[in-house]
C-alpha cells in the first residue's frame, strides 16, 4: 500500500510531519510493506485558502491513503470523493506514523476536524490551531 504523508522536508523516515496538508513543502510517498520513502515536491503548496488541489499536486501518483496533521474541508471532501482513506497524523515523524499505521492505530480524520479557519504555522503558512502532531509548537 502507498500512503502519502505531508512533511516539512525530506529526511526519509525521520521527516517531520507537516502541520497542514495543502501547504506542505514535500509529500512523502511511503510503501507500507517495505518502508521505502520517496519525496515529491508539492508544486501546489502556495494556493489560496480553499483552493488546494490534493490529487493534482501529486501529479497522478497512485496513492491508497493519506496521513495528515491538518487538512482543509474542501481538500478532505475531494480526497474522500476519490475513495482515498484519510487518517489523522498523531506522531511527529514519518517513521513513527508508519509504525502506527502498520499497528492499525491511526484513526480516520472526522469531517468536523477539517480546518475551517487559517492561522499561522512555523512556515508562515496558515492552519487551524490545535490540529495535527505537535500543534502549537515549533518543530523545525
Amino acid at each position: 500500500m502507498q500512503i502519502c504523508i505531508p512533511v516539512v522536508r525530506d529526511e526519509g523516515l525521520e521527516s517531520r510531519v507537516c502541520e497542514h496538508f495543502g501547504s506542505a513543502p514535500v509529500f512523502m510517498i511511503v510503501d507500507t510493506e517495505t518502508g521505502a520513502c520517496r519525496p515529491i515536491a508539492n508544486r501546489n503548496s502556495r494556493h489560496g485558502h480553499g483552493m488546494c488541489e490534493p490529487l493534482s499536486a501529486l501529479g497522478g501518483e497512485a496513492i491508497d491513503g493519506f496521513v495528515v496533521g491538518g487538512v482543509g474541508r474542501r481538500a478532505l471532501d475531494r480526497l474522500r470523493a476519490s475513495a482515498i482513506q484519510v487518517f489523522q497524523a498523531e506522531h511527529a515523524t514519518v517513521g513513527e506514523t508508519l509504525a502506527a499505521f502498520k499497528a492499525g492505530a491511526l484513526r480516520p480524520v472526522p469531517l468536523d476536524a477539517a480546518c475551517a479557519g487559517r492561522h499561522g504555522d512555523e512556515h508562515g503558512r496558515r492552519h487551524e490551531p490545535g490540529r495535527g502532531p505537535g500543534a502549537g509548537t515549533n518543530r523545525d
